[in-house]
């Protein structure tokens, strides 16, 4: 008579427990792991498989592929966590290629002694914001460091999506005369970290704008095809650093409106407090959009159409410049120029 098989692993402890150096040891502790809490999560009532790699099916259209790694701290901030910022990151590194995201992968390294509850809890926010963005998370590693050396838990996500052939929306493509786009208020996300880190507590709270933004650049393409250039998402470095690589990329320069540019009220109060300046702080859910002039109009109702971008404003337009200079219309009437940001002014935001 065959003995019967002993059981993967105890119950994981989901209140109480925490990672252990043996659910990074690909044993029966990790498999009990992934089974339990990853795979139930991300694809649940799915036979486990232990396979290496996902077979996908491959669409029509040209491959986009991104990668992302994310080290926020604090792992959980007003507005979200690691999780779903691990999964909107990466899906709006395809978007602003005009590309449908399709599949995600996910990377995790573990620090010993991480609550199983907090992994849990990023774990189910991975989850829900894939789910909402229609997209599956196919395949994955875990790792496990010892303790002291991880900060919790760093996630790193890949994504694969498609793009029609012969739409070509790169960072390349900024011309002199386009107009510039922007879909909302400036600095939510990196200010909400911040906040959450240095325990700062406001009478209205600053909630970070972390979202998936494929659903928005959908309906540009939708509206405008040919008149989208260049689409950007600002997420470190901000608006400023944004601009100035897409100028640098193209070979023009940029006329930005002070006046134009939307940042909610907290916020600005905020960065006049501690010395920020919100062209440089981090977004999550916001996005650039590049688009020729006559599209313009078209353009910018679509982005109010939609609940990512009800805040849209046309904030500048493109010049002529060989050297390549961000310069902005202050509040005053006179002209700054929006220079590359210099250093990390405000470090693991995303």
């Amino acid at each position: 008579m065959r003995p019967r098989p002993a059981p993967l692993a105890a119950a994981l402890d989901l209140r109480q427990g925490r990672v252990e150096q043996a659910h990074g040891s690909g044993g029966r502790a990790m498999t009990h792991l992934i089974e339990t809490l990853f795979m139930a999560a991300f694809d649940p009532g799915a036979a486990p498989l232990a396979e290496d790699a996902a077979c996908l099916e491959r669409p029509a259209g040209r491959l986009v592929l991104s990668t992302d790694s994310h080290v926020v701290s604090p792992l959980f901030f007003p507005g979200g966590d690691i999780g779903c910022l691990a999964v909107n990151g990466t899906l709006n590194d395809l978007a602003m290629r005009g590309a449908q995201p399709l599949y995600l992968a996910a990377s995790f390294i573990l620090e010993e002694g991480l609550p199983l509850a907090d992994l849990q809890r990023i774990v189910a926010s991975m989850a829900q914001a894939a789910r909402a963005a229609g997209v599956a998370i196919v395949t994955g590693d875990t790792k496990v460091v010892e303790r002291g050396k991880g900060d919790g838990v760093f996630i790193t996500t890949t994504g694969v999506g498609v793009v029609a052939d012969g739409l070509e929306i790169s960072a390349s493509r900024a011309q002199p005369g386009d107009l510039i786009l922007l879909s909302g208020a400036l600095g939510d996300h990196g200010l909400a970290v911040l906040a959450q880190r240095e325990n700062l507590r406001f009478e209205t709270p600053i909630l970070s704008d972390t979202a998936a933004l494929h659903g928005l650049v959908a309906a540009l393409l939708v509206t405008a095809p040919d008149g989208l250039h260049c689409l950007r998402d600002p997420t470190r470095g901000g608006l400023g650093c944004a601009l100035n690589e897409i100028a640098r990329q193209s070979g023009v320069g940029m006329r930005l409106r002070e006046a134009a540019i939307p940042v909610h009220e907290p916020v600005r109060a905020l960065c006049e407090f501690l010395g920020l300046d919100p062209l440089y702080i981090a977004n999550e859910g916001k996005l650039l959009a590049i688009v020729a002039a006559e599209a313009a109009p078209a353009v910018l109702a679509a982005l109010r159409a939609h609940p990512l971008g009800s805040e849209a404003m046309l904030i500048g337009e493109v010049v002529a410049d060989e050297d390549r200079f961000v310069d902005m219309e202050t509040l005053l009437g006179g002209r700054r120029l929006v220079d590359w940001p210099s250093g990390e002014l405000l470090p693991r935001i995303c």
